[in-house]
């Protein structure tokens, strides 16, 4: 392990990296019934969508940590999983199979540009302001999300959401169920987002709104998930708005995973291992295509590793066998209800909202098409509808004021491209 992870180079042991390992498992297993519940939405069997989650989390945690030999966890992005479900899915119309070989496409181009120089210069073109814009809309759209599962606000036909039934079960269960996360989270609880699911489950059960049944410990079968493993469908490859979809599902991808990974490559004082955290999220990515489940992202949860102590990749290596480790625990992990799952999108969208600060609104040409990025994705249900207006208006008010030249080509090139993205869905 000295030779392979060189653990003294880096100021650690084996001790504290398996330790870390454990605290990052602890703080981000919830992503294993989260991810699940919103996959479950686009159609894949909820069982089969916590096997995915399981395996791909183990694959994308191992495959980081022995290539990069950083602490970094790879499992199913918060946000991603949405765009694949109410984007895709549901308001585009595809079959979550057919949104699994976007994923593919998505995951081949991540590779594409990970181990060529167009990482650098997709990082340079993208304007801050826009990427910032991104992951505030994101977390926009998980909160609505959130309310929206707990029935605590609803489509309605003389508004565009109403207040829903704050008197079921569901709602009473969220509200409190939040109030519990938060705290939680404020007072730095060791795994405060797993320990939220347990507290708000049990709370859920106390009050009806759902059913305990023991608990198992036991190996389950894979029959319903060997339905969903290479189930990508290429049915719709003739269809340009198939290849367009999948453009802007890499561009989100990319940009998402680039300024994570460039956060979190700061905080180990190591720039230089971003390149090679950077290859392996996108070999991560399109594993996910094959193995059912939505894109994975180098995910927040690892600073709570490397605040523990992890240097090396041995500390994701040990989260990703304690992922492997759930699988024995599925029977127990499906009881969990939406109203315990709820509070958890609406606490990660309320802390994605904490990049608004970074942006400056001194300048129109930079904030106004960010702050419909940000409008946007929320109102349209739809991440790629919403960035690509404000991938648009950025370099065409540039262009319009005389500083087109501040532009990067390669902006200009991505407007481009979601320009005929609307051209062919909403014109022909």
């Amino acid at each position: 392990m000295e030779r392979f992870f060189k653990l003294n180079q880096h100021g650690t042991t084996i001790g504290k990296e398996f330790s870390a390992g454990l605290i990052s498992y602890i703080t981000a297993v919830y992503i294993i019934i989260v991810n699940a519940t919103i996959l479950a939405v686009a159609g894949i069997p909820m069982e089969a969508g916590i096997i995915a989650t399981i395996v791909t989390s183990f694959i994308g945690c191992v495959l980081v940590g022995l290539w990069s030999n950083t602490p970094l966890l790879l499992i199913p992005g918060m946000g991603l999983n949405a765009m694949f479900t109410y984007t895709i899915v549901q308001s585009g119309g595809f079959t979550w199979q057919e949104a699994l070989a976007m994923i593919f496409v998505s995951g081949l181009i991540f590779v594409v540009i990970a181990f060529t120089p167009m990482a650098k210069v997709i990082t340079s073109a993208i304007p801050n302001s826009l990427k910032e814009a991104i992951t505030i809309g994101i977390g926009i759209l998980l909160i609505l999300i959130g309310f929206d599962n707990a029935g605590i606000i609803t489509n309605s036909e003389h508004t565009l959401l109403a207040i829903g039934d704050l008197s079921s079960h569901s709602a009473i269960t969220t509200f409190i169920g939040l109030i519990i996360t938060v705290l939680l989270f404020i007072k730095n609880v060791p795994g405060n987002l797993l320990l939220s699911i347990m507290i708000t489950s049990f709370l859920s059960i106390g009050l009806g709104g759902a059913t305990f049944e023991g608990i198992s410990f036991s190996m389950v079968s894979f029959d319903e998930y060997f339905d969903v493993f290479g189930q990508a469908s290429w049915a719709q490859a003739g269809n340009i708005v198939f290849w367009l979809t999948s453009i802007s599902f890499a561009m989100v991808i990319v940009f998402e995973n680039i300024g994570l990974i460039h956060g979190q490559s700061k905080m180990l004082n190591r720039p230089k291992s971003s390149k090679k955290s950077l290859q392996a999220t996108a070999v991560s990515v399109l594993s996910a295509g094959i193995f059912g489940t939505s894109p994975t992202v180098s995910s927040v949860e690892a600073a709570a590793g490397i605040t523990a102590g992890g240097r090396t990749g041995l500390t994701s290596v040990v989260t990703g066998f304690m992922f492997l480790v759930s699988i024995l625990f599925i029977p127990v992990i499906k009881m969990v209800p939406a109203s315990a799952v709820s509070p958890i999108l609406i606490l990660i969208g309320v802390l994605m909202l904490q990049n608004i600060v970074h942006l400056s609104m001194n300048d129109l040409t930079e904030s106004f098409p960010a702050l419909l990025i940000i409008v946007l994705i929320p109102l349209t249900y739809s991440i790629a509808d919403g960035m690509a207006i404000g991938f648009i208006l950025y370099p065409l008010l540039k262009l319009l004021i005389g500083k087109g030249k501040e532009i990067h080509p390669a902006l200009y090139m991505i407007a481009i491209l979601f320009i005929s993205n609307f051209v062919i869905k909403y014109v022909f």
